[in-house]
Order: C-alpha cells, then sequence, then structure tokens
C-alpha cells in the first residue's frame, strides 16, 4: 500500500557533481539546502548578501555584482546603532559606517567572480509580497529586500504581478548569461509558508511564483542568449512539501517551517534526481567521515581509538588528494 502521493521529479540532464560550482540564492530555505551542499563538501557559496525572499530584489543584487557597481553612502542608512542597507539583509548591519561599505563592496567583488565561475545557480524564491520604499526615486529603487525593523509607514505594500516575477527571472537569467553563457538555472519555490501575510494571500504569492517560474522555462528567446528549458529546470520543493508531505510532523514547532525530517527528505529527492549517480560512493565516504568527526569516545586514550582516528585520517587524505578544495575541520 501507499500512503502519499509521490511527486514524479524528472532527472537533471545537466547533473551536479564535485567539479561543479553552486551557488544558492533566495529564502531561508536555500539555506536549508546550502547547508547539506557544505555538508558534503561541493563547492558552494550560499547567499552572500543575505537571505533574499522576493526576486525582484535579487535581480537587484544580481545586476549591482554583474555592473561592479558598488554601494555608496546613498545606498546606506543609520537606524537603532546601527547602519544598514535596504538591498540586503540584516546580517550585514554594522556599526561602523566605513566598515559597513567596505564589506559590502567587497561582496560585489567576490559575488561577481561566483557569478561568473559557477556551474550551477539555484534560486528559491519565498515570497510575491514585497515592501516598497515610499520616498524612493524610482519603482526599480523602492522594493527593499529587509525593512530592517523601519516603522511600517515608511513603505507600502504590494504583490508582485506575474509578469513583474516574469521579467525579473528573465533579467536575472540574461545577466548571468552575459558573462557566464553555459550557467545552468534551477529554480524552486520555498516550501515556508509566510502565514503573516495571510493564509489566502501566502497561497497567491506562492502561486504567483509558481506561474512566472514556468512561464519563463516554457518560453524561448529571440536573442542573442536563447533561454530554453535544456539550461534551466524546476525542482518541486514546494510541491513535495504540500502534497507528498502534507502532515504537521513534517513542520516544525512553529508550524510554517519544514522540520528537520522534511527538509532531509526533499535533500533526498534533489540530490537522488539532480545530483550524478556516479558522486554518490564519494557522498557516502565524506558523510562517513563527518560523522567519525563527530564522535566522542569515553576513552579518548584507548588503543582503539587512536586506530579509529588513524584510520579516519587515512580517509580523509585520500579524498583530498583526490579533490584538494575539499577541507574538514
Amino acid at each position: 500500500m501507499q500512503f502519499t502521493t509521490k511527486i514524479p521529479i524528472q532527472k537533471s540532464t545537466f547533473p551536479i557533481d564535485y567539479d561543479s560550482k553552486i551557488m544558492l540564492l533566495g529564502s531561508c530555505f536555500a539555506e536549508n539546502m546550502g547547508e547539506k551542499f557544505e555538508y558534503f563538501k561541493f563547492q558552494t557559496i550560499v547567499n552572500p548578501f543575505g537571505i533574499i525572499f522576493n526576486p525582484v530584489s535579487l535581480e537587484k543584487l544580481i545586476r549591482r555584482s554583474i555592473e561592479k557597481r558598488k554601494f555608496t553612502e546613498n545606498d546606506i542608512f543609520f537606524h537603532n546603532d546601527l547602519w544598514h542597507c535596504f538591498e540586503v539583509h540584516s546580517e550585514l548591519s554594522n556599526s561602523d559606517k566605513d566598515v559597513f561599505l567596505e564589506s559590502l563592496n567587497d561582496l560585489i567583488s567576490s559575488t561577481n567572480k561566483k557569478l561568473s565561475d559557477s556551474t550551477h545557480i539555484i534560486i528559491t524564491l519565498g515570497t510575491s509580497w514585497v515592501y516598497r520604499l515610499r520616498q524612493a526615486q524610482s519603482d526599480s529603487d523602492g522594493v527593499v529586500a529587509n525593512c530592517h525593523k523601519v516603522l511600517q509607514k515608511q513603505f507600502t505594500k504590494e504583490l508582485l504581478s506575474i509578469l513583474q516575477i516574469e521579467e525579473s527571472l528573465e533579467s536575472i537569467i540574461s545577466l548571468v548569461h552575459s558573462v557566464n553563457p553555459n550557467c545552468k538555472f534551477i529554480f524552486t519555490v520555498s516550501p515556508v509558508r509566510h502565514i503573516k501575510d495571510g493564509f489566502v494571500e501566502n497561497t497567491l504569492s506562492k502561486a504567483h511564483l509558481i506561474a512566472a517560474i514556468h512561464s519563463v522555462l516554457n518560453r524561448k528567446f529571440s536573442t542573442s542568449l536563447e533561454l530554453t528549458t535544456q539550461n534551466n529546470i524546476y525542482f518541486p520543493a514546494y510541491e513535495i512539501m504540500m502534497d507528498e508531505l502534507r502532515d504537521y510532523r513534517f513542520y516544525a514547532e512553529d508550524m510554517l517551517h519544514p522540520s528537520q525530517t522534511a527538509i532531509d527528505y526533499i535533500w533526498i529527492q534533489f540530490f537522488e534526481n539532480y545530483i550524478s549517480e556516479s558522486q554518490f560512493g564519494l557522498m557516502n565516504d565524506i558523510c562517513s567521515i563527518q560523522k567519525g568527526l563527530k564522535h566522542r569516545p569515553f576513552n579518548p586514550n584507548t588503543e582503539s581509538h587512536q586506530k579509529f582516528l588513524h584510520q579516519l585520517e587515512l580517509k580523509i587524505k585520500t579524498i583530498q588528494n583526490q579533490h584538494p578544495f575539499i577541507k574538514f575541520c
């Protein structure tokens, strides 16, 4: 008997391996997936500008990075004892103005290189709802990535249309392909429910994201940078959570975020279909090493434990000889 409705997932025609350079951008679920890639020691960078929930803000940061357009004093503001930027997450905020600007512009340089070198970019969209700064000079300037606890009256709240999301996604792909034409995109929608927007409003928001992604993926562009479904794909993380795992036991205590069990399950669906099967053996070896490094013996000075440590060191050296970029703490 089968007690769930299994979500069919098509295997990727451009699977990830240990030579791949992966960038994950977007919502907090991108961080969940990024932790998995990092655990298995893939070459990964996750949200250099912090968590970004909406596609317009993501497009703005990618454009700024591709164009190497540095942040200036006009892009930052002081609030609650810290310097902030509406384009980035609060985790980057700093009490020192000069240090803050320098760190932001260092990220521009490093992200530009990562975008140019990435073989795969995984984008997880969180919401279609955005906050727009009332005093912005233009519509494009107005959408913020993070409100930084500025008074709500300084913003208007609006729902991005499907067309607006499509335009942002098309721009993201075109911008990256202008410096990295062989980069592959994997799009997904975060399974985290944004209930603060409202139950119906959250469903509408997710529907706009899903409709826009599929519209972009199913379209061919008559430009010098042709975007086709061969280079880009959709991973149904949202659908797995909403349908295959539709039970509150798969949610965290807040009943909004996926539990660790759900995250693990969605990761398994991802790597079984989007990572090259030839890499599974190495992934198992790395998993074994990671568990070994976490092992805490009752008697660390015993002969058996010293032998265990020696064998563990040999395993690490073998992997690092084959893949020098892999480091273990």
